[in-house]
């Protein structure tokens, strides 16, 4: 135990004495420098070049058709191998339970004239917010059953749990640029059939655990565990940071676990650490996270001691929420029949300690704060904050609101709150009861108070979420300055003058309210498109006059209702391609084109909830931040497409459409964290969508490119950029006009 090659040997396991035999088809790797892997004694071997002058090793292995991680190994340039783990089994979990579709979804459709058959509800299912499959028996909640699914109760029968098992028999190695894909097929998890994948980035120490699996059922929802197990407990520990930022650890010297030990951390961090270095393991920072209506910090990672001698650690995803108000708004992840789900961790290795191989990880997401960019400011809204009403039941416009202590950490400095308003019923507490404060007074002390809670650089907007919009669906309003509006009453004309207020509308079509919008300068968006209570919209006024005057912005941009692991880009199937087809159905028409809104739509938050992972952002065009009473600059530049939205890993700084006539190229510098996977072109004819995609799988982690994509422009109206990394993660700018 003394001498230093079993000290090494042994860091987090025992030797096992056995093996499969393992036949592994390597016809499509081609090797390179710096990535190399072979086959030898039933064992493959994948070494590449890491991070910091490491070189990283994987040895994978079967016994009893189990995909073994026989050594994952790391050495500093011309030193020893230092193994990290030996003989680990990698672990995954699901539950998975029925996808059904709201009520909530439902109501506009019918409002519509839209009858409700099987077949509709199979085609709006998959985009449900209002939804908790493994909520048994489902009842209403706080009195806000009207957005649940109608045929509830749930049964426990819907609910099926499985842990991975494997029959695995060989394996496939794949080169792809500059990163090996080891896959085992023969995996079974629950209702999904696939195989095991390991990705290894050269140039960086990141390692991809993930199941590549599919279902054959109809309306499935789930959730998934991973991790890795068979860890040796001598010498070693488990860190974190907790939801205040402190280190904590667990040496792993009492009793051992029947369960899991579920923590909540700082980050999306848990590492392993031992002699020679540690292992973290996490999540992909935003796909893990399907839309809530917030952010708490449900306790994502996990371990457990199994014995004096072994412990296992991970990933999780909760069940249900901790608050019983929202007890019904758990969607999990939807599984479209024959859709192929990734469900994901990474593994970092490094020859340093948990502090070190921390800030390796943290620089993946930027230490989980939206990068600052010199000439942008960094946007997020639709913050359900309901300031007015919060600083009038505090009796002081000056109270602190630790939402916007939790925004401000994310690196966000325009943040735009809505307060709900709902037409046809009471204003007040979102209109859900309660006294009913003066309306104009509630949006003059949101006014003042958004002011007051800003800084020179950090700028509060106080705008609206108008529920039962005459526009159709819901309705945001962002206003340029303070203006005063409520719905119109018997007897009460479009615009009277009040003798504190100045100008009131009072609005019951939408004729007057696109004329208020356009006296005032206010953009409209629509929060939500093509789900909750916007389901149908804005495809049912997309010929209106309103819908297609240039203060109707667009839509707001938000994955995860509906999250779909097969999905290549956020927000893929419901967002994008309705940019694309709004974009289409303005092609031909003189009005500017119409954009995404970065929004976040989750309510109250604190430090320690997941702000950054839940949550795009838009970086406007601006020079510096304007006053807090003048917040028209920011209007003016997401009215004129100023602005692209991203999750926070991949940036794009500058992008332009150059040359004329047929033949043109989009120039976009790009900037990212995690390994870059494709940047694309899209365009349209005003019918139909087209794309160039661009392969950017040899690109490493952490890089900058310009990139010059050549297209034919012929025929073409509109064109747009986007980039997507291999964690999900991405940007897209605005639509441009092409002339």
């Amino acid at each position: 135990m003394k001498t230093p090659t079993l000290t090494v040997a042994i860091f987090f396991a025992a030797v096992r004495l056995y093996a499969d035999p393992l036949s592994c088809d390597l016809s499509a790797w081609k090797a390179q420098p710096g990535l190399a892997a072979s086959v030898a004694e039933n064992t493959l071997t994948v070494t590449w070049d890491g991070a910091a002058s490491q070189e990283m090793r994987l040895r994978f292995a079967l016994e009893g058709g189990v995909p073994v991680i026989r050594e994952l190994a790391v050495r500093r340039k011309g030193g020893q191998w230092a193994a990290l783990a030996t003989n680990v089994v990698p672990i995954f979990d699901i539950v998975s339970g029925q996808r059904r579709m709201s009520q909530q979804q439902m109501e506009p459709l019918e409002s519509m004239g839209v009858r409700i058959t099987p077949e509709i509800i199979d085609a709006r299912k998959w985009d449900a917010f209002w939804d908790a499959p493994l909520d048994i028996p489902g009842t209403p909640a706080s009195g806000r059953g009207g957005n649940f699914p109608r045929d509830l109760p749930r049964a426990a029968s819907e609910i099926h749990r499985a842990s991975a098992a494997y029959k695995v028999n060989g394996c496939t190695v794949a080169s792809n640029g500059a990163r090996v894909e080891v896959s085992f097929p023969g995996v079974e998890l629950g209702v999904f059939s696939g195989k095991l994948q390991y990705t290894v980035y050269k140039g960086t120490n990141l390692i991809r655990q993930e199941i590549v699996a599919k279902t054959d059922q109809n309306s499935v929802a789930y959730k998934y565990d991973s991790g890795l197990k068979g860890l040796a407990v001598p010498g070693s520990r488990v860190a974190w940071r907790d939801l205040a930022g402190n280190w904590q650890e667990n040496r792993l010297g009492g009793n051992k676990n029947d369960a899991q030990v579920v923590l909540k951390v700082s980050n999306r961090y848990l590492a392993a650490e031992g002699r020679n270095g540690s292992i973290a393991v996490f999540p992909p920072p935003h796909t893990f996270f399907w839309a809530r209506e917030v952010e708490t910090n449900l306790g994502y990672h996990w371990f457990r001691k199994e014995s004096g001698d072994s412990f296992s650690l991970g990933i999780r995803q909760a069940e249900k929420e901790e608050a019983e108000e929202y007890a019904g708004n758990f969607a999990l992840y939807s599984a479209p029949p024959g859709s192929l789900q990734r469900m994901a961790m990474y593994i970092y290795a490094n020859a340093g300690n948990a502090a070190s191989t921390y800030e390796s990880v943290m620089a993946f997401t930027h230490g989980d704060r939206f990068k600052a960019l010199t000439g942008y400011q960094v946007m997020a809204h639709h913050y359900h904050m309901d300031l007015g009403e919060r600083l009038q039941r505090a009796h002081s416009l000056d109270a602190n609101i630790p939402d916007l202590d939790a925004i401000r950490a994310a690196g966000i400095n325009i943040a735009s709150e809505i307060s709900s308003v709902f037409v046809g019923r009471p204003p007040g507490r979102g209109g859900r009861g309660g006294a009913a404060p003066d309306p104009l007074k509630l949006l003059a002390d949101s006014y003042e108070g958004a002011a007051r809670h800003s800084d020179s650089n950090f700028l509060v907007l106080a705008n609206q979420e108008v529920y039962g919009s005459p526009l159709g669906g819901h309705t945001d309003l962002l206003f340029s300055h303070p203006v005063y509006w409520s719905e119109k009453r018997a007897g009460q004309e479009f615009v009277e003058k009040d003798p504190v207020r100045g100008t009131v509308y009072h609005i019951s079509t939408a004729e007057e309210f696109i004329e208020m919008a356009r006296r005032e300068n206010i953009l409209i968006s629509m929060p939500h498109p093509r789900t909750k209570g916007s389901t149908g919209y804005p495809d049912a006024v997309k010929d209106k006059d309103f819908f297609n005057d240039p203060h109707y912005h667009g839509v707001g941009f938000r994955w995860g209702m509906g999250l779909d692991l097969s999905e290549q880009r956020l927000c893929e199937k419901r967002c994008l391609v309705l940019l694309d087809d709004m974009s289409n159905w303005s092609a031909n028409r003189t009005e500017p084109l119409k954009n995404l809104l970065a929004i976040t739509e989750t309510r109250y938050k604190a430090p320690g909830d997941e702000v950054y992972a839940s949550s795009p952002a838009a970086y406007v065009k601006l020079a510096a931040l304007p006053a807090p009473n003048n917040p028209a600059p920011v209007i003016d530049a997401l009215m004129r497409g100023d602005s692209w939205l991203t999750s926070g890993e991949v940036l794009v700084p500058t992008y332009s459409v150059e040359g004329s006539g047929a033949q043109r190229t989009l120039t976009a510098e790009v900037e990212w964290t995690f390994p870059l996977e494709f940047v694309e072109v899209v365009y349209g004819d005003g019918v139909k969508t087209d794309r160039k995609i661009v392969s950017a799988t040899d690109l490493g982690a952490f890089g900058k490119h310009k990139f010059q994509i050549p297209f034919s422009a012929t025929g073409q109206k509109w064109v747009r950029f986007a980039a997507w990394d291999s964690a999900g993660n991405g940007a897209t700018t605005q639509p441009m006009r092409l002339k």
